[in-house]
């Protein structure tokens, strides 16, 4: 005889066993690392338990690949590529966000109220201690191209940075640093020189530097660097101090999300500020609004830097990046000035 459950049992599961299959699903792809973004992620599950929440990290040229292909396509699309993420929007890939929260963010981080900026992340220089003994580290870029053609020999293949051909938002922040730096072409040059080390990914960059295989580290993500270093104390993050570029995740709502209802709650979330405050006290991802406090804000980044604090705006300018052209001048260019072969 099979065993059956009980009927008090039975009738005390029914209730939760009909809110599990009506929970909504949600299919997020984002180029933003899981670990770093963990506390907001569970916010917002505590927050619509009826929503269930399938978020993929994955590369930004996956992410733009899925939502330009991908069928059925993402709910929402977040990618730290921005002219990418401009590019799709103005293809016609979105669609737009109605609610209170969108219609007050700010207008320098939102676009026709369809794509919207929700981090406020420093780039910056990562060195190791061991850079330290050998010579002062750099806190300008100015330094950093003084440290490479110095000390040439010892850094020789412990340099790295982005691949611009590989990295999506490589290429945006050496095109933004070529756009603020009259020297910047020089400090491709000097790392050229010193033999640096192109990676695709700020993860790998912070691998290479814990290991001790690179000693500095330049143009990482300042949230991936923040967090990696309060396991790592032997390595240093260093906001630059002549000028500081900032980038922001862009979210969108997928024109064919599947599920728009739910992907719609989703970005009013981040823009929220129960989803800010958490950014701004749990993540080192920073938060846009002006009014929360913690130790993750743009306000208490102001403070530290300054007038030169550079964000990447989210406007038409950014389709300039992805023009066919400009990449080809660009990257003959790079090609010509670091003079190692690139990935």
């Amino acid at each position: 005889m099979r065993n059956r459950l009980p009927t008090y049992l039975l009738l005390w599961l029914l209730p939760a066993l009909a809110i599990a299959q009506a929970r909504t699903p949600l299919e997020v792809e984002a180029a933003l690392d899981r670990q770093v973004v963990a506390p907001l992620l569970e916010a917002f599950e505590r927050a619509h338990p009826e929503i269930d929440l399938r978020y993929n990290d994955r590369s930004t040229l996956d992410v733009d690949e899925k939502a330009r292909h991908a069928r059925p396509a993402p709910d929402v699309v977040i990618s730290s590529a921005m002219p990418w993420q401009m590019a799709r929007v103005n293809e016609g890939l979105a669609q737009p966000v109605d609610s209170d929260a969108a219609r007050n963010w700010p207008e320098w981080a939102k676009w026709r109220n369809e794509v919207f900026g929700f981090t406020f992340e420093p780039i910056v220089t990562v060195y190791r201690l061991d850079l330290a003994r050998h010579m002062m580290p750099p806190t300008t870029h100015a330094d950093l191209h003084t440290l490479l053609e110095s000390h040439q020999d010892l850094l020789k293949g412990r340099v790295t940075t982005y691949s611009p051909s590989g990295s999506g938002i490589g290429y945006t922040l050496f095109q933004q640093d070529a756009r603020y730096s009259p020297r910047f072409w020089d400090l491709v040059a000097a790392m050229g020189a010193a033999g640096v080390i192109l990676e695709n990914n700020t993860r790998d960059m912070l691998e290479g530097l814990t290991d001790g295989t690179y000693w500095v580290g330049y143009n990482l993500l300042g949230s991936y660097a923040m967090h990696w270093a309060r396991s790592h104390p032997d390595l240093i993050v260093q906001i630059p101090q002549d000028y500081a570029l900032v980038m922001m995740r862009m979210a969108f709502v997928h024109r064919d999300a599947p599920h728009p209802v739910a992907a719609r709650i989703f970005v009013d979330f981040l823009l929220s500020v129960e989803g800010q405050k958490t950014l701004a006290g749990s993540t080192p991802l920073f938060s846009v609004l002006p009014d929360v406090i913690g130790p993750y804000t743009a306000q208490r980044l102001r403070d530290q830097v300054g007038e030169r604090l550079y964000p990447i705006p989210i406007d038409a300018s950014l389709l300039a990046f992805v023009d066919p052209m400009r990449r080809k001048a660009f990257m003959d260019r790079w090609n010509r000035e670091i003079k190692i072969l690139t990935p």
